[in-house]
């Protein structure tokens, strides 16, 4: 299934999202890979309390197509993510493209959770798909969308990231929208018995209007 608008960005919110977020995160190998060493396994709730509100944290959960109505990425209330008519808290059922009048989208109710993803002091991170919807390129649409985010909202003048160089998926998608690696770190964390190294990326704001 091919998404007409794949996501949209809102605020993390933690009483509702966390519980989620924690579902996508099965054991303490899945939580490494998700936030490196930053979580104590089991994960809980009072933990991504305390991350949502580190100050200049931004985090996001991504959702399904033509969700954000009552806010946006920002915080700001009214905008939507695309052309809507009606929708929440005007009494009528949200129609938008790519969606339908008994408020689902591309047969995923509007507002469903699929991803998650933060910024902070120009750091990316924290870049997670939910399980089911895996393999249909919304990795690189949630990276994009929070790089544009930074740049274009925030102002940043270079994201930074790091990726483990096991992870092969993660850095095609980072490398195709413009990141460059400029350090590796090697071997600085062991998970089941086997080193783990990092590739540190960079993307300039020159760069991405090159």
């Amino acid at each position: 299934m091919t998404l007409q608008r794949p996501l949209a960005l809102r605020p993390f919110h933690p009483p509702t999202d966390a519980p989620v977020l924690r579902s996508w995160i099965p054991d303490p190998a899945a939580l490494m890979t998700w936030a490196g060493p930053n979580f104590t396994w089991p994960l809980d709730d009072a933990q991504l309390d305390a991350y949502a509100a580190e100050p200049g944290r931004r985090a996001w959960t991504a959702v399904s197509p033509d969700a954000i109505t009552d806010d946006t990425p920002d915080g700001t209330p009214g905008r939507t993510a695309g052309p809507t008519a009606g929708g929440p808290g005007n009494g009528t059922p949200g129609r938008t493209a790519g969606g339908t009048a008994d408020g689902t989208a591309d047969g995923l109710p509007l507002r469903t959770p699929l991803g998650h993803i933060s910024l902070a002091d120009g750091r990316l991170g924290r870049v997670l798909i939910a399980p089911g919807a895996r393999g249909r390129g919304l990795g690189e649409h949630l990276v994009s969308l929070a790089v544009s985010l930074g740049f274009d909202e925030l102002a940043l003048p270079e994201i930074r990231l790091g990726v483990w160089t096991h992870n092969t998926a993660a850095l095609r998608v980072y490398e195709k929208l413009g990141f460059r690696t400029t350090e590796t770190l090697e071997a600085v964390e062991v998970v089941d018995g086997a080193p783990r190294s990092v590739h540190r990326m960079r993307l300039t704001a020159s760069d991405r209007r090159q």
